[in-house]
């Protein structure tokens, strides 16, 4: 056991999880890498060939990695836990009318737990990922906080993480850019990892065709929702479409309807398998509701409405808004029309670069 302690690492094979072990390595870390193989590609049906974190050229480079610098490597098979948890609230949320978002949810309910629950049977004090976030402690608090190359900061997608759990975690990246890291890399000979293509679709769904998914995990699916009416905001019904579930809020592409103007998906309505279309103005709404909250910089903020930058989505650059905390749910106002706010993805509040807490979008509307 080293003086800096034990950290088990959550390793891809990629270039970001793989330098973040090295450098752990390098500062005197007891490193032991774990690669969790979440999804078999074999079971999604789709057309392109297993790819990704999963794939087993992934599994491999990760352990070369391991085996080149002197440290454990292991592989943990969560497809089980990842199937019945991310993946059925996926389909859940597409027939719930909703547009989920499997990688927060991932991160919050499957990789921590099952990375702290791998690092206590190891002895580990800490995990560590290669996400491109920061952390500290503050006032009692672990703040998660953006990277420092803002154009990869993934703190979006770390809301969730409850306060236990970041009490154990590293991101070694957090300071750096990615041209440093890159660089980092090559210079301690891994231009293998440097040449290796980026992922950037949905694990399960490698060929970035969630309709067709829908549709393997759901028989029958085509026919029940077939035939659904695209409706404008006035109510006019203006063409048929395929069924709700295939639609999300903000689609301009792939409508099949011609109506003079450019038509965006500005609501969905289960109940009446209508889509509603409406011109890009139509698209943009100042508030909505927040629920689910895990807050992150403060334990709440009840009674507190503060200035924020919100963001609704993974790349988007954020809006100005203030949130008012009311029981669990979150009322947010922004100070200027957002579009395409689709509920089932995450709303995520920042204070500067500071993750003040996050949740899941339930309602999207105008104030007056």
């Amino acid at each position: 056991m080293t003086s800096k302690g034990r950290v088990l690492v959550a390793m891809s094979g990629g270039i970001d999880s793989s330098v973040a072990a090295v450098l752990l390595h390098e500062q005197g870390y007891d490193v032991i890498g774990m690669t969790m193989k979440t999804w078999d590609y074999a079971s999604a049906g789709g057309s392109k060939k297993e790819t990704g974190c999963c794939s087993l050229d992934s599994i491999n480079d990760a352990r070369d990695i391991a085996v080149q610098l002197g440290f454990p490597h292991y592989i943990i098979d969560i497809r089980e836990e990842f199937g019945d948890y991310v993946i059925n609230h996926f389909t859940d949320e597409y027939i719930a009318g909703r547009t989920p978002n499997p990688c927060v949810l991932c991160n919050t309910h499957i990789k921590w737990d099952a990375l702290l629950r791998r690092a206590d049977k190891l002895g580990c004090d800490f995990i560590a990922t290669g996400h491109y976030a920061n952390i500290r402690e503050e006032n009692g608090r672990h703040v998660i906080s953006k990277g420092k190359d803002h154009n990869k900061d993934q703190s979006y997608a770390l809301w969730g993480i409850s306060q236990e759990s970041l009490s154990r975690t590293i991101f070694p990246l957090g300071h750096l850019h990615k041209t440093e890291i890159r660089q980092m890399a090559m210079d301690r000979g891994f231009e293998a990892l440097v040449k290796k293509a980026e992922s950037y679709e949905i694990c399960f769904i490698p060929d970035n065709d969630y309709r067709g998914f829908l549709k393997r995990r759901v028989p029958g699916l085509e026919e029940q929702v077939a035939g659904g009416e695209f409706v404008l905001e006035d109510g006019t019904v203006v063409g048929k479409h395929e069924g709700y579930p295939f639609y999300t809020i903000g689609q301009r592409k792939g409508l099949g309807v011609a109506l003079g103007f450019p038509a965006f998906v500005t609501r969905i309505e289960k109940d009446t398998n209508r889509v509603i279309l409406g011109n890009y103005e139509q698209l943009a709404k100042n508030g909505m509701n927040v629920g689910k909250l895990n807050m992150v910089k403060y334990e709440n903020l009840h009674g507190l409405p503060t200035e924020t930058i919100t963001k609704v989505r993974y790349n988007d650059p954020g809006t100005a808004a203030v949130i008012e905390q009311v029981g669990d749910k979150m009322l947010v106002q922004f100070h200027a029309g957002v579009n395409a706010i689709a509920p089932g993805q995450a709303a995520v509040f920042y204070e500067g670069d500071d993750v003040i807490g996050g949740g899941w979008i339930e309602t999207s509307f105008n104030l007056d």
